[in-house]
């Protein structure tokens, strides 16, 4: 891109303004950390490797020898930490005609580039989420499907979905068949795990409903005279999180309390870097992270894109 000039910013070279308005707008907090969990990183990219356990044992009749069983890597999964840039240029003339402080210009657009970096971070993340379904171009995942599935392969040879049976849209009753689902996760060889709900993530279309339906003293929108079973047994401990970068008005995803789930790595934080460039005199400035977002293990999320 060619440099901010005078041209950009001819009413910085007259006297009269006012004020320059568009660029202080508040944020939300950041969101990106209720989608993950945070790990930090030192190398180009990260490994997290499924190894199986053992299946059940066997019935060992009077005088004969045990069994043996195997145990074996399964699925890959690779986090790359890439590199996401971006800087502007200002003119020396700009700089030196400028009627007003240089923070005018200057420090106001060092915050519109911290401003867009954050953002950046922000979509990356939601995009994970966004792209969970099935559709033409959504990532797929180290057992070969997408992250929301009814069809992830295990070391066992079967399969086991981390969506409902059929899509739903957020319901009281659509909640507690995903806490049954969740319950009912095995690990790679087919046994028994303790998993449940952790964490409800919703877009912002749905933070009144989810209000009520998780804190209505009764069974939610019916006339009966019922406890509101999902309250009563508390079972979203980590609370609802609202994500405005989430695209889907209608789709829902709880993190559940498996142990390596979600995952975020952080390679390089956010830094930023100004320079003069001899033959111009143009000021630089520039900003940088490094980072890689993913799913180490399926049940670590369950959601549905809504009915």
């Amino acid at each position: 891109m060619p440099p901010i000039n005078t041209g950009n910013f001819a009413k910085a070279l007259w006297p009269g303004i006012n004020a320059w308005f568009g660029q202080s707008y508040k944020e939300w907090p950041e969101e990106y950390k209720d989608l993950f969990a945070a790990e930090t990183s030192k190398k180009a990219y990260e490994e997290d490797v499924g190894i199986s356990g053992f299946g059940l044992a066997y019935e060992k009749s009077e005088g004969s020898g045990y069994l043996n069983d195997d145990a074996s890597q399964s699925f890959i999964n690779r986090y790359v930490n890439k590199t996401y840039m971006l800087g502007f240029i200002l003119t020396q003339e700009l700089i030196e005609d400028n009627q007003y402080d240089i923070s005018v210009i200057g420090k106001n657009k060092s915050q519109a580039l911290a401003f867009s970096m954050r953002q950046t971070k922000e979509i990356i993340a939601a995009n994970i989420y966004n792209r969970a379904f099935t559709g033409s171009g959504n990532p797929v995942y180290g057992d070969g499907q997408v992250l929301l599935s009814n069809a992830h392969p295990t070391k066992a040879g079967g399969l086991f979905s981390n969506i409902p049976v059929v899509a739903a849209d957020l319901s009281e009753a659509a909640l507690e068949q995903a806490a049954i689902d969740i319950a009912g996760f095995l690990n790679d060889r087919g046994l028994k795990i303790s998993v449940m709900p952790d964490t409800l993530h919703i877009p912002k279309e749905l933070m009144f409903e989810a209000e009520r339906i998780l804190k209505s003293t009764l069974q939610n929108d019916t006339a009966n005279n019922a406890i509101n079973a999902i309250k009563s047994v508390g079972l979203f401990k980590g609370g609802v999180k609202v994500n405005h970068y989430f695209t889907d008005p209608d789709a829902w995803f709880i993190r559940t309390n498996c142990p390596d789930g979600m995952k975020y790595f952080n390679r390089v934080d956010t830094e930023f870097g100004m320079d003069n460039d001899f033959q111009t005199t143009n000021a630089l400035f520039k900003a940088r992270f490094r980072c890689s977002f993913g799913n180490t293990d399926p049940r670590g999320i369950y959601g549905s894109p809504g009915a």
